[in-house]
């Protein structure tokens, strides 16, 4: 189906994003391609799609790849028909139907009766009943356009899939029918995601890094248990060289002593036996020799340990190496900081919700909203912050420290560099030298203080501001994600996970994110209507 050899690919820049990747992948293979932001996930779907050539190296393809791209932006101006390449077909049916029976008319249908019939199935299936084929696709949401890109799966039934984040903007319900095709799909898929129930449909996971793929004959789940098993070995080897580094470094010392005691014991035999000064000079230069060979001996041994050492902390997962440090609310858990009586909003006199709301929101506890698009997850969102207030009903909101976090992390400012953005958070007065060790626990180096915000990626602009929290003096005794794992790697998810499973205030999340929300410790869900 698909052979890859010494693929590399180097950006217009110059700088080699990968190198020498070779994989194959067979017939009716559901493959997972992982890998952290910036490995080049992405950019290896555009080469095997065409859409890319790269830099290096050669693809065997036995057929013509469908391709559905994380990014849709560039298809605003083309109608749904023409997203999905059928609109030359529905012409030529729509032309024969009419009577015109050219020979031009029946090459475009190519005998494809039923692709009317097909579209609309198609369409019906992927919850787009109420769109038109002729609807221009600027006109839909992002998960709406997601849809019509998968629609085109089920019209074509192509050999060869490639998806990239296909359920990032997908409600519950889309999700639910993603993950129902790809169960039952005979098509070879290749599919980018940081969605770890989808990951657990495919069965085998490629994992692409800057040192090529490695190949893990399983789902999901099946990868982390290898990697648990890698990462065990190398935290053993980094405790082993460690010891040996210890022992080293003693061995040293005690060396060094000893031959300090020969030397000094020497010279004391030899003043007292009158050696001539010229021979005392000559003995003292050897002793000296002696001892500059064995610190030389050693330092190199110690230096070659260390430099050993050194690359086996550089491979420890990202998330290993970070410390989150979060101050407790001041908050007792269980205080009350909200309660909606019989609360309801209105958009041009129609009530949002069917029912009006009631529930109450008590310190330190984990809540999920959920609701369709649409349902008003965003308004109830305002309505706990105290940002609108409700058109029927009443409110009680305690005194508190929210903060909301959308899924663009917009709270940054893109004006401002790394180790700016973190000075702003800085109402303690913590001294420089403080604010960079909180930089470099989230894994910002001295390279990265002078980045603009506006250069980072999701995972890293969701790092930086979990950073400005940790400095800030007090932590916020109510913190709100809209989507948080929309645009970030399973690594960074991951440490998006352990910072709020340290955190011991109040959580509320809008995700579609099942795995997610399981990790974090739901307690209980709010579901909108």
């Amino acid at each position: 189906m698909l052979i890859i050899q010494n693929i590399s690919y180097t950006h217009p820049s110059k700088d080699l994003l990968f190198g020498d990747i070779n994989l194959t992948v067979g017939n009716h293979e559901k493959i997972a391609l992982i890998g952290n932001n910036g490995v080049g996930k992405s950019t290896l779907l555009k080469i095997i799609a065409g859409e890319l050539q790269p830099s290096i190296g050669q693809i065997n393809i036995e057929t013509e790849p469908y391709y559905i791209p994380q990014i849709f932006g560039q298809f605003n101006h083309l109608t749904i028909a023409q997203v999905l390449r059928v609109e030359d077909k529905l012409n030529a049916l729509k032309e024969i139907l009419n009577g015109n029976t050219s020979e031009d008319n029946f090459n475009l249908l190519n005998e494809d009766w039923t692709i009317e019939d097909r579209c609309r199935e198609a369409l019906n299936y992927w919850q787009l009943d109420d769109l038109g084929l002729s609807q221009k696709i600027e006109t839909l949401s992002v998960g709406q356009k997601t849809k019509v890109f998968l629609t085109g799966i089920s019209i074509h039934q192509p050999e060869l899939v490639l998806l990239d984040e296909p359920s990032n903007h997908l409600d519950i319900s889309g999700r639910q029918l993603l993950y129902n095709f790809i169960q039952t799909t005979k098509s070879t898929l290749i599919v980018v995601s940081h969605d770890r129930k989808l990951l657990n449909l495919l069965n085998t996971v490629f994992e692409l890094s800057k040192n090529g793929i490695k190949v893990y004959g399983g789902n999901y789940d099946f990868y982390k248990e290898q990697r648990q098993i890698e990462s065990n070995a190398l935290s053993q080897d980094i405790q082993s060289k460690e010891k040996a580094l210890r022992k080293a470094k003693e061995k040293e010392r005690e060396t060094l002593e000893r031959q300090q005691k020969l030397d000094s014991r020497g010279k004391g035999k030899q003043e007292k036996a009158g050696v001539a000064r010229i021979m005392m000079n000559t003995l003292r230069n050897n002793a000296e020799n002696s001892t500059s060979k064995l610190k030389s001996i050693h330092k190199e041994k110690i230096s070659d340990i260390s430099q050993e050492l050194q690359e086996l902390r550089s491979s420890l997962p990202d998330i290993d190496k970070m410390k989150f440090g979060f101050n407790s609310s001041a908050l007792h858990r269980g205080k009350v900081l909200f309660t909606a009586t019989n609360i309801n909003f209105a958009y041009n006199s129609q009530p949002l919700w069917k029912d009006n709301l009631n529930f109450q929101i008590t310190s330190g506890e984990r809540i999920a909203l959920k609701g369709t698009n649409g349902s008003g997850k965003t308004t109830l969102i305002k309505l706990i912050l105290g940002d609108i207030e409700p058109q029927k009903g009443t409110i009680y909101r305690a005194d508190n420290k929210a903060v909301y976090i959308d899924q663009d992390y917009s709270l940054l400012n893109n004006k401002l560099k790394v180790y700016e953005q973190a000075e702003q958070f800085n109402i303690c007065a913590l001294q420089e030298h403080e604010i960079k060790i909180r930089l470099n626990r989230f894994l910002f180096p001295k390279n990265d203080w002078s980045k603009p915000c506006s250069a980072l990626s999701g995972g890293e602009r969701m790092r930086l501001l979990l950073c400005c929290l940790t400095i800030n003096s007090k932590s916020p005794d109510i913190i709100i994600f809209d989507e948080p794992t929309n645009n970030l790697d399973i690594q960074n998810v991951e440490i998006l996970t352990a910072a709020i499973n340290e955190y011991q205030g109040t959580i509320i999340v809008v995700s579609h994110d099942e795995t997610f929300l399981e990790q974090i410790n739901i307690e209980r869900t709010i579901e909108l209507l």
